[in-house]
């Protein structure tokens, strides 16, 4: 790299450093913590996500599996496209089958994940937090 590019590329990050930096600490700390339902959280565009390990599982698990659950639908839709497109030709409705099946498979697999995270977690070790 040049040096007018470092230049350029260096200038803006020192200027919020020095900005961000002789800035009022409680201001920067009311800035990034979030209290939701009395947890301590990061504020994100996301929401608060919050800071402690029992209760982020507990926020994102649910969001994993809503995000594995819209793919996989996703998939087999894909898939019955490209079944219903495929105009009788045999390798065609073979790879969409193929699309179906996998699209399945996976949404069963989370799903038992979910159970077994489930059974292991709370059922065997008790672990707190997970519960809720």
């Amino acid at each position: 790299m040049t040096p007018v590019k470092l230049k350029r590329l260096f200038t803006p990050l020192f200027f919020l450093f020095f900005t961000f930096s002789f800035s009022s600490p409680v201001w920067a700390a009311n800035l990034l913590i979030c209290h939701d339902n009395g947890d301590v959280g990061i504020k994100t565009a996301l929401g608060c996500i919050p800071a402690e390990m029992g209760a982020f599982v507990q926020w994102l698990l649910p969001k994993f599996f809503s995000v594995a659950g819209g793919i996989a639908f996703l998939l087999m839709v894909y898939g019955f496209i490209l079944m219903a497109t495929s105009g009788g030709d045999a390798k065609k409705v073979e790879g969409a089958r193929e699309t179906v099946t996998s699209a399945i498979t996976g949404l069963l697999f989370s799903i038992f994940a979910l159970f077994l995270l489930r059974l292991v977690a709370v059922d065997i070790l008790h672990i707190p937090g997970i519960n809720k």
